[in-house]
């Protein structure tokens, strides 16, 4: 049996900037790294907000596996269609009479891999606790290899959540703010982490988005229109091994790549 396995998690794909800044950057990313499984958050894929099918295909066709989403998973009326397909999660902690799986299981090089996807609740929607929902997922199955994508807002909740699975999960990947955050490592009990892999698209933005409607939200305190910004693409990603027998973490390495023109 191979003894271990690699694995490529891309940061958030903001709307069609992002699409084409990964489509253009995927063939030297798999050439360098050589990932056995692409994982990656899609769920500002349609115009920043939810998934379509076209948009979908178009990242599964760039290489793509698996995509993880968050709480704009519901902003496109396709969402209902798109997660019956078994390779695109929505949060495990969202009411089970919703569509789609919150994780599933996967044969990587026939080695069985894990990979959910949560949602936290501090400055969120009040879901069920992620905490008390992985408890139950992990006591559900017996996979070694187990993959996170923490969808949360808050710093201390998602350092929170990676200390309380660690040694019980191969990694927690943290998504939501669209800000890769510098502190990726291996915790003591072997579970790799970064509080947020940060986005693909635009960084000549404020969060993927042109930076006119956030200041305006901002000092006008009422809602306003988001345009995806086009400038300065980037792929955020992480790039992490695992042990293939015990399930844990060997190695992380953040990735911030600018995508060419």
């Amino acid at each position: 049996m191979q003894n271990r396995l690699s694995f490529l998690f891309i940061g958030d794909i903001i709307g069609k900037a992002g699409r084409n800044a990964l489509s253009r950057e995927m063939r030297e990313l798999k050439e360098k790294y050589n990932p056995d499984l692409i994982i990656a958050n899609g769920e500002n894929l349609a115009g920043g907000f939810g998934m379509t099918k076209s948009t979908v295909d178009a990242v599964f066709a760039s290489g793509v596996d698996i995509l993880t989403s968050g709480n704009h998973i519901w902003d496109n009326k396709e969402f209902a269609e798109l997660l019956k397909d078994e390779r695109i999660m929505r949060p495990l902690n969202y009411h089970p009479s919703l569509p789609g799986r919150g994780y599933n299981i996967f044969r990587v090089k026939d080695i069985e891999v894990c990979v959910a996807n949560l949602c936290g609740r501090i400055f969120m929607q009040p879901l069920d606790c992620p905490f008390r929902k992985m408890d139950e997922l992990l006591e559900k199955i017996k996979t070694k290899i187990v993959i996170v994508d923490f969808h949360a807002e808050a710093t201390a909740e998602k350092q929170a959540f990676a200390y309380y699975l660690d040694g019980r999960v191969s990694a927690v990947i943290g998504t939501h703010t669209h800000c890769q955050t510098a502190d990726e490592r291996i915790l003591k009990n072997k579970t790799a982490f970064i509080t947020d892999v940060g986005l693909t698209g635009s960084t000549d933005s404020i969060i993927g988005f042109e930076p006119e409607g956030a200041i305006r939200r901002t000092l006008l305190q009422v809602s306003q229109r988001f345009e995806v910004a086009k400038e300065m693409t980037a792929v955020n990603a992480v790039f992490f091994q695992v042990d293939a027998e015990t399930g844990e973490a060997l190695s992380i390495e953040r990735i911030f790549k600018h995508a060419k023109d």
